[in-house]
């Protein structure tokens, strides 16, 4: 037996314990350690077996390690077969998170116990697939049809309560796990408990909408993704006698095995813990302590930014000019909580706990136990750099500086310190307390502990990082000039706000490039143009129609108006054809004809601008790697996760072919848009892949 998972007899019960830190993975060894345990509990004296997992969880789902890799046996549908037909009563018992896999594994035992701070769930869909081991058919035989379907779909854990009212769960215990699974066990064996295996469903009981419905909602939800239709076909399959079942079951897994969407998601999985870590950075690099937040500038970005870390437990000292405008930042600090009181994302008593860590200030000496301070200003390089000189005077030795500046050079920024291996660009992303992604910005003096704090600090607040090179925009937001430049063409040269916003958003994007900058308001991108001297503002077509409309008093949703106009303060957007008059007089005064443009064409040219700076990006050295221009993109800027970021989506085109659609662009339009990337060239001449061209040196 593997030594992964070891038995032993305790009062006539055969106790199964899985050893396999940290997560108690499904690894073949685990695999093969339980089948062969609950073999041997079959010959021997005991009355009945409880498997339980020893560490801080229950099997919380499959080994990432044999991802890609050919199945070993016992495969795990088997394995829960072989559980279930026990002539011995199950019981498993539950801690932790018991996921996927390992969920499906705790529903082929006969009874579940749980702890009441367990939780459980199917996460496969956010992988692109569904649950192969008999998850989408003992869920509904067991919670109902609309139970099983919700919990599979959104792929998220519900608590052990939760589980229990959907009768995926037996017992909820507060305390002591082991001792009272134990003692269940020994309650059902004396109680001569039923041996209980999957029965059938009662189809005349099921609303015969229900499915319907579901593909309905998940079309809207999950648009364009594969996965959660073929999840209601297989729980929709719950109907068929259970063997038939499970066969269909495993051909929809297999199909969702095979399909490219699964192969993004996987990609994004593995490039996301790839990207936590920095290269020729020894695992082992020591952290500063950070106990003590302060966030300069009150305004959208430092609430936001006060809000992540007063969620995770910091206290938090939040600085500004004046008491009228801190007032007025907490304020929306205020309003944000009570939006995640009213979206059930905390509770009144949760709100107001992580309120009471915020306290504001306007004066920088309330920064003076700091550990860390972020700048949140407006970008304007000087404001910036006044704002680090106080801070070296006024932050104590040691404390960690840090801008979050969406462009602006860091160590111009650092230079105005006596410091500036202490300091860093930590660019958060708008809504702060909400989007994911986090720009770990290393300047050139950023010393290794600081970087390694705050790359495992952004874990600590539920951010996803991404170490960034100090270039102007950094990864995201230079990209961004590229494709924001495309759709400003696209619209000059016979485009719409909303019919561009369309394709993108048919292409899987969470918005368009218009409403996404009504969001971020305008004027961001035109303060950022005035920080620069003329000549490195660009091509003027590139920003005529947005300009025109912030001088107009046009901001985005802020003021109402943008590239679309507001209605009432809940932000719903409609057209205005006022703002194609404006794009028609600009495009005439720049001596541009315009003309119907296709959808493909709007999202070629968007997204093939995005992939092409990437790869730019990627030869210079401002990403480590492909896969962290693609967490960027989809965790800070709504890339379709389904296609796994722009780069692994070139992949999937194939580099030839995004050559040639550049090579077609560049002899239409001209070669400064359309000039492909060195890096490209090599590898369709080697015809090798992006993602292969980074090795895997991680």
């Amino acid at each position: 037996m593997s030594q992964m998972v070891t038995s032993a007899t305790e009062g006539g019960i055969f106790v199964i314990t899985v050893d396999n830190p940290p997560v108690n993975a499904l690894s073949t060894a685990v695999r093969r350690g339980i089948r062969d345990a609950v073999r041997a509990a079959r010959k021997d004296a005991s009355e009945a077996i409880l498997l339980r997992c020893a560490g801080r969880t229950f099997i919380a789902g499959a080994d990432i390690t044999e991802f890609g890799k050919p199945l070993e046996e016992p495969w795990l549908p088997e394995l829960c077969n072989e559980i279930e037909a026990s002539g011995k009563l199950v019981v498993a018992a539950l801690h932790g998170t018991t996921l996927g896999g390992g969920f499906e594994l705790a529903l082929s035992c006969h009874y579940r116990i749980a702890l009441a701070s367990a939780r459980v769930g199917f996460p496969e869909v956010n992988l692109g697939l569904i649950p192969g081991a008999g998850g989408t058919q003992r869920t509904p035989r067991l919670a109902g049809v609309e139970a099983a379907l919700g919990l599979i779909a959104a792929g998220k854990p519900v608590p052990a309560a939760a589980a229990a009212g959907m009768r995926l769960v037996d017992r909820v215990v507060e305390a002591d796990l082991d001792a009272a699974a134990l003692a269940y066990t020994r309650e059902l064996v004396d109680t001569a408990a039923a041996i209980r295996r999957t029965g059938e469903l009662d189809v005349a009981a099921i609303d015969p909408d229900v499915y319907a419905r579901f593909r309905t909602e998940l079309g809207k939800r999950a648009r364009g993704q594969t996965a959660p239709q073929r999840i209601v076909t297989a729980v929709e399959a719950a109907t068929l006698p259970f063997e038939q079942g499970l066969q269909r079951e495993r051909e929809l897994f297999m199909e969702c095995l095979g399909d490219p969407q699964s192969t993004a998601l996987r990609h994004l999985f593995f490039a996301e813990r790839k990207a936590a870590r920095i290269r020729g950075l020894p695992a082992r690099t020591p952290m500063r302590e950070v106990v003590q937040v302060g966030v300069v500038g009150a305004g959208t970005m430092g609430g936001g930014i006060a809000m992540c870390f007063a969620n995770a437990g910091f206290d938090v000292t939040v600085v500004d000019v004046d008491d009228a405008a801190l007032e007025r930042g907490l304020a929306v600090v205020d309003k944000n909580y009570a939006g995640s009181v009213a979206r059930g994302k905390l509770d009144e008593a949760g709100a107001a706990e992580c309120r009471a860590r915020i306290a504001g200030s306007t004066d920088f000496a309330g920064l003076a136990g700091a550990d860390l301070v972020i700048e949140a200003v407006f970008e304007d390089p000087q404001i910036k750099r006044d704002v680090f000189a106080r801070l070296d005077a006024e932050c104590r030795p040691g404390a960690i500086l840090a801008t979050n500046t969406s462009y602006q050079d860091v160590d111009a920024i650092a230079a105005a310190t006596s410091r500036p291996a202490d300091v860093l660009g930590l660019h958060f992303f708008s809504p702060a307390h909400i989007m994911k992604l986090l720009e770990v910005v290393r300047g050139s003096k950023s010393a290794d502990d600081v970087l390694a704090t705050c790359m495992a600090l952004a874990k600590k607040i539920g951010k996803v990082p991404v170490l960034a090179g100090n270039a102007y925009g950094f990864i995201g937001n230079r990209m961004l000039r590229g494709y924001m430049r495309q759709a400003q063409l696209c619209l000059l040269e016979g485009g719409t706000p909303d019919g561009i916003d369309a394709a993108l958003t048919d292409f899987g994007f969470a918005m368009g490039p218009f409403a996404v900058a009504d969001l971020a308001g305008i004027d961001v991108a035109w303060r950022a143009r005035q920080a620069l001297p003329e000549a490195m503002r660009g091509d003027p077509r590139a920003f005529r129609v947005a300009d025109t409309l912030v001088e107009m008093g046009r901001l985005g949703q802020k003021s109402g108006t943008g590239f679309y106009r507001y209605d009432g303060g809940g932000g719903a957007r409609r057209a205005d054809p006022g703002v194609l008059t404006i794009v028609e007089r600009c495009a005439n005064e720049l001596g541009i004809e315009r003309r119907p443009i296709p959808a493909d064409e709007i999202v070629d040219r968007l997204v093939l601008a995005l992939i092409n700076e990437g790869l730019r990006i990627v030869e210079e050295g401002i990403a480590q790697r492909p896969g962290d221009v693609d967490v960027v993109y989809v965790h800070g800027y709504g890339f379709p996760a389904w296609r796994g970021g722009p780069l692994h989506f070139a992949d999937t085109l194939g580099p030839e072919r995004v050559l040639a659609r550049l090579e077609e662009f560049r002899a239409r339009y001209g070669d400064e848009d359309w000039s492909p990337a060195p890096l490209l060239e090599r590898l369709v001449a080697q015809g090798s892949t992006i993602e292969l061209s980074a090795g895997d040196p991680d």
